[in-house]
């Protein structure tokens, strides 16, 4: 049993009495151990006031002048709660006050001190609701005859004492290690470690996904016991498995994937298309792997998916959701049998959805395609066999280009991306990406966001619980430099932060782009102004779609948990719906297609089902939130690295590059080919005392009057990399222009 008291208190909501038997079941507590360890945890929140308890039942209480928060840490021990709540105060609380929480740890804070007009609120921690930090990455320091673990990351303002576990500590002295916390501090006690994984002499030596994984504790590999129930599944369907599925058989059906790579290929997705040649119509059928047959609620399975979220794709390396043979059991293999389900389009002759209907399903993939080899079909259809270019020219060619011509036109934009994601929608990024190498990937992005839409709306239609994919607006001030950037290239850009930002903002942005030399430095800095996508029980805005309602994610299950869930809502929708109001009524509706939509005014799912189907999906949005921040810091953090060490070569060398932000401190710096950004400290600059201008964002020689600007171009050699933190250092060499005194006024 693994539970935080976050998860505990998360089960308390509406000023609802919860019997002890139900926290039980909800957390697994199946032993007399851990049922003992929970009623401890139950007793110690009854004596400090966070519950009560009544007729042998609990209650949450929320006491007043405490808040739930997040601790933000810096290196010189200066610590924030932040609240969750938008534009609520941060509150400082001193390291006497720490109450040995740590950086990351979610909080409870009692205000003791209210905050000035220049002054933060003064809190202390009153309790720890969940550790961030279960692991960490240290070098091991040796004081005599005992051993320590000193954190890589500084905002971690403690040392570990090291549990002898089977590893010569006195061999990895100053070595970097991955240590586990095996207890944290306890009144005078120190926290205590132990190492499982030795890295290397220093972070350079050690692997760049290892560092990453360790430093976010992301498993490298499954249980034993999980392993185990992915090698018994099922090889063979019975009959009873085919029970109300559509045949999809006999549609011609192939696959779509990029260049096979190394380890199994997860091929989630399927296409079939067909001519309605009467109403002048094309029915696209998208088949998605049936994950949730083989993956049932509360297994094993089911809970090691649940607690990773998402796979991640740290470079060549995948952190997948499932181990190998569930892979095996699900991919969509040519000439092989396999339970779906089918996500039915019907399209009319520009590109719009005039009908949807999803169904249970069995196909049979006739022909897997590469990127590569479906582009040399469409290429060269005389030499292509007709069977497949008849296929894939109406979808590809025809069909596709009229459905991103619809997204375009309601404010949606692409961007000219080096990342990429292993999912055939938009990702968590939130915007289509173009990819210049296969079209073709860009192209059946379409199809899949236009599956996510109508899943989305359907499930609202009926008002079955759902989680639904938002994309928040991006932040005034992320975009402000850009647009200052854009403006000093020589950019006519129409933004005030006084206006709400749209997504037709970021569609004429990338169009400004394309016409300067700068266009790639500036669509990497407009990328990185985009926020994560969000998981919502309710319908909301998705920015880089232009969609202003329901949209949620669904053709990935075997990678993403959130697309699993909608897999089974689907499937309970199939198995469970009420088609009728009552049973005297002689004829229902099709709850599998859209043609439903207005005629529902009962409840479709069962009240039970219902009331734990919202009550769950509710629970688990803010954890599926987290692994995809976790997910997304993670490949970020290995994208620094692997810059950093490419940098970290180059140490001593002369690059060009491009001013893409002044402060009082210095200046960044863009080098374009690599993509890397290093920063000029105003230290650097030994000719003479600059002063800062931020009107005019740049830096001025009080003296030689030599300005650096934002957009300028200088020469700017590696003076130094630190890998670990990623922070590159640069000297300019050459650049900078001379101010005229009649360029601007002195502010």
């Amino acid at each position: 049993m693994e539970f935080s008291i976050a998860t505990l208190l998360s089960y308390f909501s509406d000023d609802k009495l919860v019997a002890g038997k139900i926290l039980e079941k909800k957390l697994g507590c199946e032993d007399e151990q851990s049922i003992e360890a929970l009623q401890i945890v139950l007793d110690a929140l009854e004596r400090i006031g966070i519950l009560t308890k009544e007729r042998g039942k609990y209650r949450r209480i929320y006491p007043e002048g405490i808040v739930e928060a997040k601790l933000r840490c810096s290196s010189k021990g200066f610590c924030f709660a932040i609240q969750d709540i938008e534009d609520a105060e941060d509150i400082y609380v001193r390291e006497s006050y720490l109450s040995h929480a740590w950086n990351g740890d979610r909080v409870l804070v009692k205000v003791i001190k209210e905050g000035s007009r220049r002054r933060s609120p003064e809190g202390e921690v009153v309790l720890i609701l969940e550790r961030a930090n279960p692991s960490l990455l240290a070098q091991v320091k040796q004081e005599n005859t005992d051993f320590h673990a000193v954190p890589l990351d500084d905002r971690l303002l403690f040392e570990l004492a090291l549990k002898q576990n089977g590893v010569n500590l006195d061999k990895v002295v100053d070595h970097l290690v991955h240590v586990s916390v095996v207890r944290y501090p306890l009144a005078d006690l120190p926290p205590v470690g132990k190492v499982t994984r030795i890295l290397g002499s220093d972070a350079e030596e050690a692997a760049d996904t290892d560092i990453v994984c360790c430093k976010h504790d992301l498993p490298h590999e499954f249980a034993p016991e999980v392993l185990k129930i992915a090698e018994n599944l099922p090889t063979e369907f019975s009959p009873s498995d085919l029970e109300n599925r559509q045949d999809f058989r006999p549609f011609f059906t192939f696959t779509l994937e990029p260049e096979l790579t190394e380890g199994l290929p997860f091929i989630e997705n399927a296409f079939s298309i067909e001519h309605l040649a009467e109403q002048d119509q094309w029915q696209v059928a998208l088949h998605i792997t049936d994950v949730a047959h083989f993956v049932q609620p509360q297994t094993l399975l089911d809970k090691i998916a649940k607690k990773r979220g998402t796979s991640i794709q740290l470079g060549d390396k995948l952190l997948p959701l499932f181990p190998d043979d569930v892979i095996r059991r699900c991919s969509l293999i040519a000439n092989q049998d396999r339970l779906a389900v089918t996500i039915q389009l019907t399209l009319n002759r520009k590109g719009e959805t005039e009908e949807f209907s999803f169904h249970p399903s069995i196909i049979r993939v006739d022909q897997g395609l590469t990127y590569q080899e479906a582009q040399n079909i469409l290429a060269d259809s005389d030499k292509a066999p007709s069977d497949l270019y008849q296929w894939l020219n109406p979808l590809l060619i025809n069909l596709c280009p009229l459905i991103k011509a619809q997204r375009l036109q309601r404010g949606s934009f692409d961007l000219v991306s080096e990342t990429t994601f292993p999912y055939k929608d938009e990702g968590r990024l939130g915007t289509v990406l173009n990819d210049s190498q296969w079209p073709i990937r860009s192209l059946i992005t379409e199809i899949a966001i236009l599956a996510g839409k109508g899943v989305a709306e359907h499930l609202q239609a009926l008002e079955v619980p759902a989680i639904y994919c938002a994309h928040p607006e991006p932040d005034w001030e992320e975009l402000e430099d850009v647009i200052k950037l854009g403006a000093n290239l020589g950019l006519e850009i129409n933004l005030s932060p006084e206006e709400e930002i749209k997504s037709l903002d970021y569609a004429r942005l990338t169009q400004a782009f394309a016409d300067i030399p700068a266009q790639r430095i500036l669509s990497f800095m407009l990328q990185n102004t985009l926020r994560t996508i969000k998981y919502n029980s309710h319908p909301a805005a998705h920015f880089g779609l232009a969609y202003q309602d329901a949209y949620t994610h669904c053709v990935s299950p075997g990678q993403r948990y959130a697309d699993l869930r909608i897999q089974r809502v689907l499937k309970l929708i199939a198995s469970e719906g009420r088609d009728r109001r009552t049973q005297k009524t002689k004829i229902g509706v099709d709850l599998h297609s859209s043609r439903c939509h207005g005629q529902i005014n009962w409840n479709v799912l069962p009240p039970a089902i219902q009331e734990e189907l919202l009550e769950d999906l509710h629970l688990l949005i803010a954890h599926l939130n987290e692994r995809e921040k976790v997910a997304e810091d993670a490949e970020k953090d290995l994208m620094g690295l692997k810059k950093a060490e490419k940098m970290k070569e180059r140490t001593g060398k002369v690059f060009r590059g491009l001013i893409t932000g002044v402060q009082s401190y210095g200046f960044f710096v863009e080098i374009e080919d690599l993509l890397v950004e290093g920063l000029v400290h105003v230290s650097s600059l030994k000719d003479d005392w600059y002063e800062f201008r931020p009107r005019y964002s740049c830096l001025v020689g009080r003296k030689n009057r030599i300005a650096y600007r934002l957009g300028d171009e200088v020469d700017v050699e590696v003076k130094s990399v630190d890998y670990y933190r990623q922070q590159i250092d640069l000297v300019t060499v050459g650049g900078g222009s001379l101010l005229k005194t009649d360029d601007w006024e002195d502010e």
